[in-house]
Parts: C-alpha cells; sequence; structure tokens
C-alpha cells in the first residue's frame, strides 16, 4: 500500500511499471490521480473503504498546511530581521542607555548615565573612579523620588582638577527606609557602528569606549 493505494491492483491494471516501491514517497497530487484510477477500477464486490482515502487526504491537507505555515513564519522572521537591522543601522551617531557600570568622559562631553532607585530616597551618592578603581570624585544627588534618575558627571575631580578623556566606572548607593543600599546603574553612550551576524542574526551595536553589545541590550535610545 502507497498512500492507501492497493499497488498490486494496479499493478493487475497495468497502471505501475514496477511492483517493487523502495521508500517512494507519494504527493498530494500523485496519490490523488491513483486514488481516482483505482476507484474507477475498484472491484465492485470489495469496494475501497472510504475512510481510509479521506483519512490520508486529510494528513496531506495538515501537511500542507503546516508547510505554508512554516514558509509564513520564515518570511515573518526575515521582516523582523530586516526591521531590527535598519533601526539598529540608525542608531549610528546617537546616544543610547545600556546598563552597566562604566561610562565614557568625552573632550569637552561630560559622562552621563542613570540610576534606578526602588523607592524614594533620603539621600544618593554617586562615586566615579578611574581606571585603576581610584575614587576621583564622590557627588552627592540629595534627596530623590523613586524611579529613574539621571546624572552627570563634569570630568572635575573632588579637588576640582579636570580629568583626562577616557572609561571611568562608577557606582551609586541610596538611603532608602533608613537603610543604605546598592543602585542599579547606566551608562548613557554614543554608538558608533552596527554589525550583523552571518544570515542576518545577533544584530549588536559598537558603543564608544565599552565595545560591542547586543542590540537586545539597549534600554533606551538618547
Amino acid at each position: 500500500m502507497v498512500g492507501n493505494v492497493d499497488i498490486s491492483r494496479l499493478n493487475e491494471l497495468g497502471l505501475v511499471n514496477k511492483p517493487k516501491v523502495e521508500k517512494a514517497e507519494v504527493g498530494q497530487e500523485q496519490f490523488l490521480k491513483l486514488m481516482t484510477t483505482q476507484l474507477q477500477n475498484q472491484d465492485p464486490t470489495k469496494p475501497m473503504e472510504s475512510g481510509e482515502f479521506l483519512g490520508q487526504i486529510a494528513q496531506f491537507a495538515a501537511v500542507d498546511g503546516i508547510q505554508k505555515l512554516e514558509k509564513t513564519f520564515t518570511g515573518l522572521a526575515d521582516s523582523l530581521v530586516s526591521n531590527q537591522a535598519l533601526q539598529a543601522s540608525s542608531l549610528i551617531g546617537r546616544n543610547v542607555m545600556v546598563g552597566g557600570d562604566a561610562g565614557v568622559l568625552q573632550e569637552d562631553v561630560p559622562l552621563t548615565g542613570a540610576l534606578e532607585l526602588e523607592g524614594r530616597a533620603d539621600s544618593v551618592t554617586l562615586r566615579v573612579m578611574d581606571g585603576s578603581g581610584q575614587l576621583v570624585r564622590q557627588v552627592g544627588l540629595g534627596q530623590q523620588p523613586s524611579g529613574r534618575i539621571d546624572f552627570s558627571w563634569d570630568g572635575l575631580n573632588d579637588d576640582g582638577e579636570s580629568m583626562s578623556p577616557g572609561v571611568y566606572s562608577f557606582e551609586a548607593s541610596a538611603v532608602i527606609a533608613g537603610e543604605e543600599v546598592g543602585v542599579s546603574t547606566f551608562a548613557n553612550v554614543p554608538v558608533q557602528s552596527v554589525s550583523i551576524g552571518k544570515d542576518g542574526g545577533g544584530i549588536s551595536v559598537n558603543l564608544l569606549g565599552l565595545g560591542r553589545r547586543d542590540f537586545s541590550e539597549i534600554n533606551e535610545i538618547r
């Protein structure tokens, strides 16, 4: 039986040249042709049961539907990747916010970022360190409401001296309900270029001073 079609019966009618079929795959169109031929030439005393070929037709229809659905999803995925790549390319030259504890001090451009407070803070303190981890500036931000709070460091150390442009790390703490807690930090940095992985996958952005970050890591576009 191939697709519930009686091959021996078709052989008797001379409709099949080779009596032996090794792992043949019968398509929907071929199956319907064979089934129609068998119905036209079936033995009236032993009619073919309709449930068998109707079940086979339903299987073919289901497979065909799944294949079309797969093509639709593939097309949708390709479209999403293209849109994401277009959006990513439009970021070049703009600033984005990414989670982390390092930012870039540029010539005549302050280091900027943000803090995420889980509750209203009685006081917030920002500390900036150089490449060796040495504290160069401590900034009191006073009372702050819950939520995201932007900050900016002008590049001056605690003695009022200008620091050299480059990458600096930072950390923050807050006093909330009488308890000092750590605070999540974000860096606001420019996008220099965009990279797209092989076959359109793995879109990433190259950030000034911070290197490559996955596109999904962008928290906010400024």
